[in-house]
């Protein structure tokens, strides 16, 4: 669910109710994460299974790379947003109805923390 609605937005980074979309599935996502996180607390010879560590080295690489590329998408909706607002681009903007983007915004707070780890 998470990547079709992350392709969904990449297609049409405009579109105001895709990025809602992949807010909502990334929140489901990381849902999940936590209820995975939370049987694996449950089961110790799960915790020292290597193939165990090796999941959640590659959950906080994705992690990281989430929020890397949630900011490289804010600064280019605030750069696209403001050249379509300065001289001479506006009246190129204009002429071709360029709305402006939406900035993707976790309205929760809860959904902005990664779920806790601990192994």
């Amino acid at each position: 669910m998470a990547s079709s609605a992350n392709i969904k937005a990449a297609q049409n980074p405009g579109d105001a109710a895709a990025m809602k979309e992949l807010g909502g599935a990334e929140s489901a996502l990381s849902g999940t994460l936590g209820r995975l996180f939370a049987v694996s607390e449950a089961y110790p010879d799960l915790k020292a299974n290597q193939e165990m560590m090796q999941l959640m080295e590659e959950l906080t690489s994705t992690e990281n790379k989430v929020s890397f590329a949630r900011q490289a998408y804010n600064d280019s909706v605030m750069v696209y947003n403001t050249a379509r607002e300065t001289f001479p681009t506006n009246i190129i903007a204009n002429t071709f109805n360029f709305a402006a983007a939406e900035m993707f915004v976790i309205d929760k707070p809860e959904q902005k923390e990664a779920p806790k780890v601990q192994f």
